[in-house]
């Protein structure tokens, strides 16, 4: 039961059982990931939205239009006074105004720079976002290289137990072995196929992780397109510059926001300047009254009043006494930026602390491996040293089975070794703002 369900999860990694596999590779995988990460298109989204409050904020550069109507209607709106009546039936009133601001004390000035700034973060923001997810599809899908280079090496154990096998069922026919022989080596076999079980399952969620990194359905197979992680590190390990950090532009951009805030709140309580100017037009304005004509006599006289003209306007505010508010607010704001630049050294030396344990992480994981490769070659030698005289009855079945499974437990390590140095590769990698 237990080797049909192995052959099953087989099938399912190699994208047998009519399912093609999905051929990736590392750089493949970081393409798709930022292609259909949902983060990463949010990020695109404020991107065009910080692009877009550039543009209102210009807007203030420029005049402003208005225009206005009205008509009034009264069924009865005669105003008689001194043998005059004035009717106020149909009166229209029509005009257009331009506001252009001159001063205002440069908060327009600072609105644009602080739009300016938001769209320059909006862009770290999203390369942020992408060094993260560039980070964890590598390491997504180095890890599904590891688990399957785990199982080849589970197989190949598996391989070397049933020769064992083979060879003990052998002897104990031909009388020159003891059945407890036998099963000693039928328990080593059942112990590693639940050991083969476990990393497929081990296998299969990591296959499962890397489909929704790269956007893929979790039922999708995948076929690395390596069979080995890579264990390359940088040349110029331990050079590196924080500042290139999108984290640090972030918090620079913080600080320079706040500075056009200080501008912005000081404006407030400075003079504003602005012109206006407008054209207008009214009408259907009725007089009635009485004129004296040349003989004496009084004539009635009709007049309908309609107009129009231009205006010009130049105003200024200038804000006299506020019971020292402006220079509260304006201290106010100046500690934003105080602490906005504490901010920044604060967190400055937290990455100064990640670079560095990024680079102890790596020469660790170098270490590491050499001292597993060393390891594995001891092993490998004593295991083709035990199978030779255990061949020629020299060598007892414990030692052949002891040899395996350090054999096996070599090899576990080696690829764990080097999996995490890949790991700790790019994690320094992403730390330095180099992935």
């Amino acid at each position: 039961m237990l080797k049909n369900i192995l052959a099953a999860a087989l099938m399912l990694l190699s994208g047998a059982g009519g399912v093609k596999a999905v051929t990736l590779t590392a750089d493949s995988c970081v393409k798709m990931a930022l292609a259909s990460d949902e983060k990463m298109r949010e990020a695109a989204n404020n991107i065009e939205k910080a692009r877009l409050q550039k543009q209102i904020a210009y807007t203030a550069y420029l005049p402003n239009f208005s225009g206005m109507a009205s008509g009034l209607y009264y069924p009865d709106s005669k105003v008689e006074e001194m043998a005059m009546t004035i009717q106020m039936r149909g009166v229209y009133l029509a005009g257009i105004n331009l506001t252009q601001p001159i001063y205002a004390g440069g908060k327009i000035v600072a609105a644009n720079k602080m739009a300016s700034i938001g769209r320059e973060a909006a862009d770290l923001q999203m390369e942020l976002t992408s060094d993260q997810l560039k980070a964890q599809a590598e390491t997504s899908y180095w890890t599904y290289v590891a688990v399957l280079s785990k199982i080849r090496m589970m197989e190949s154990y598996k391989a070397l137990v049933d020769t064992a096998y083979a060879r003990t069922l052998s002897a104990v026919n031909a009388g020159m072995a003891v059945k407890n022989d036998l099963l000693r080596v039928e328990a080593r076999r059942s112990q590693l196929e639940y050991q083969l079980g476990q990393v497929m399952n081990g296998a299969d969620l990591c296959r499962m992780a890397l489909c929704r990194t790269v956007g893929l359905d979790d039922s999708t197979p995948i076929s690395p397109a390596d069979t080995e992680v890579p264990t390359a590190i940088p040349a110029d390990l331990g050079e590196y510059d924080l500042t290139a950090r999108p984290e640090v532009k972030l918090l620079g951009a913080d600080i320079r926001v706040k500075e056009e805030q200080v501008k912005m709140t000081r404006a407030d309580f400075l003079p504003t300047v602005g012109l206006t100017a407008g054209w207008s037009a009214y009408g259907n304005i009725r007089i009635s009254s009485m004129a004296q004509a040349p003989d004496g006599s009084y004539v009635p006289v009709k007049q309908t009043i309609n107009n129009n003209g231009f205006n010009v306007m130049l105003s200024a505010s200038i804000p006299l006494f506020h019971w020292g508010e402006g220079i509260k607010k304006v201290k106010a704001a100046k500690i934003d930026v105080t602490n906005a630049r504490l901010a920044l050294e604060e967190n400055t030396r937290l990455m100064n602390l990640e670079v560095r344990q990024a680079i102890a992480n790596v020469r660790t994981g170098e270490s590491q491996l050499v001292s597993a490769e060393k390891a594995m070659e001891v092993a490998q030698a004593s295991l083709e040293s035990v199978e030779q005289t255990y061949n020629v009855g020299m060598s007892t079945l414990t030692d052949l089975l002891d040899a395996q499974s350090q054999w096996q437990t070599s090899y576990a390590n080696l690829i764990e070794a080097r999996t995490q140095l890949r790991i700790n590769v790019i994690e320094y990698l992403r730390v330095t703002a180099r992935i």
